[in-house]
């Protein structure tokens, strides 16, 4: 495999750019449909913007069963393109398919049927809001199924080393959701509801677009493609053993940040939507941060399937210089934009405070989650999953517990914000020093062999 999208070969920052940037372009678009949705329900009220800040913590779950077959896919398929072993690449991307869609018709109809006891665990006062998320949930569960599929096949095209493809339907997608948004929210009068709506159909259209592309794009992962074939139980069992521990990771960290929202809701519907339109601008770190861990860990991925551990030294160097000064940038933007930012979205001035306060507490935290997305991407990519969701498990429950202990003192509110802050900086600091001492222990004639399948 000798192309532009060859991860194996050619300057280290050119090709994480390559990969890095389409990825983190379709992120930062889903971030502002996230900003764009919130606006169109933030001129219904901050209830409307608590319902669906509530039903989006599902969603956020529901990405610890997506990550299973894309973490399984994104590392079989990379490793394979860099052993140069296409075949062996697409027979992963065919059993991921399989993995992620009984996991998305298995989630998609536990939100339907439990609907009502999830949305009660925040013990929200509000019946219009408990209503409404209810409602929310009961949409959205419906697309879930595709999204886990598209994420699949957008993994593919990442490992594969081409991220441009899938950031351009993912283009055509948020554009389809953005534009019916304040058709169902304000036309329909659908409200909530309207914005589920919008949600699914733009999901559907992206799974669709990207099905043909796997088939038809001039520059598809495979020459040719079949979406259903002969299961292998090798290749399922070794996804699952790459992907169980990340799902698992980002499992526990939402239920996590459910416990802490609903220390939060204890303070009312304003600290409810301050915590969520906060979140969304702090996304500007976990989610593009995240796009570029997507891009290393197939850079990585290629690379030790090619056997290259000097080039993935100098990648991790490189990349933890980036991703530092881009969280610096993200924390001056959190501190100095913080009330501009948060006025956009919450129209009651009696909230706005509450938001900037959110804003400048996390704001101390990006820098080591930057470093931790580095660290934790270079264990993913050489198929070490265990020892970053290891430390993310066991700082999350931390997290809890300085919120609620923190919450109790006459910080109140800012007590969980502070405690979701401290545990940040500490999960961020020991990914990145369990990677440093890992790197030192391999160095020293430990390092592991890359992994095959056979059958």
């Amino acid at each position: 495999m000798k192309s532009k999208y060859d991860l194996t070969e050619g300057g280290i920052l050119q090709k994480l750019l390559l990969v890095a940037l389409p990825i983190m372009g379709s992120q930062a678009l889903q971030m502002l449909y996230n900003l764009t949705d919130m606006f169109w329900l933030g001129r219904l009220g901050a209830d409307a913007i608590a319902a669906s800040g509530t039903a989006g913590m599902f969603m956020w779950l529901s990405f610890g069963f997506l990550m299973i077959g894309r973490m399984g896919a994104l590392i079989g398929v990379s490793q394979g393109f860099g052993r140069n072993d296409r075949e062996d690449a697409q027979r992963y991307t065919q059993n991921a398919v399989y993995v992620a869609l009984a996991l998305g018709v298995f989630y998609g109809l536990l939100l339907a049927v439990f609907r009502g006891p999830f949305i009660s665990f925040f013990a929200i006062q509000d019946t219009n809001v408990t209503q409404n998320a209810e409602l929310y949930l009961l949409i959205v569960a419906i697309g879930i199924p595709f999204s886990f599929l598209t994420s699949i096949f957008d993994s593919t095209f990442a490992s594969s080393g081409n991220a441009r493809t899938p950031f351009l339907i993912n283009i055509i997608g948020l554009c389809v959701n953005a534009s019916l948004d304040p058709l169902f929210i304000f036309t329909f009068k659908a409200g909530v509801a309207g914005a589920a709506i919008a949600t699914v159909i733009g999901q559907l259209v992206t799974f669709t677009v990207m099905l043909i592309a796997m088939h038809r794009s001039r520059h598809r992962p495979y020459e040719s493609f079949r979406l259903f074939t002969r299961p292998s139980a090798a290749r399922i069992s070794q996804i699952l053993r790459w992907g169980i521990p990340v799902g698992l990771e980002s499992m526990f960290f939402t239920a996590m940040a459910m416990v802490t929202t609903r220390f939060t809701a204890v303070f009312g519907t304003g600290a409810l939507a301050a915590s969520r339109v906060g979140s969304q601008v702090e996304s500007l770190t976990w989610l593009l941060g995240g796009g570029f861990g997507t891009a290393l860990t197939a850079f990585m991925g290629q690379n030790y399937g090619a056997g290259k551990s000097d080039r993935i030294r100098r990648g991790f160097r490189l990349s933890a210089l980036v991703m530092t000064g881009y969280g610096l940038c993200v924390t001056a933007i959190m501190i100095w934009g913080g009330r501009a930012l948060i006025s956009l979205f919450i129209t009651e001035t009696e909230y706005i405070p509450l938001g900037v306060a959110y804003l400048l507490i996390t704001s101390m935290c990006q820098v080591p989650q930057c470093l931790e997305a580095v660290a934790a991407s270079v264990f993913k990519g050489t198929g070490r999953t265990v020892p970053p969701s290891v430390a993310s498990i066991a700082s999350n429950a931390l997290r809890v517990l300085l919120a609620w202990i923190l919450s109790r003192t006459t910080l109140g509110v800012y007590g969980v914000w502070l405690g979701i802050c401290l545990a940040a900086v500490i999960r961020g600091g020991w990914v990145f020093i369990w990677y440093l001492l890992s790197a030192r222990s391999a160095r020293r004639g430990n390092a592991p062999r890359t992994q095959e399948v056979t059958e």
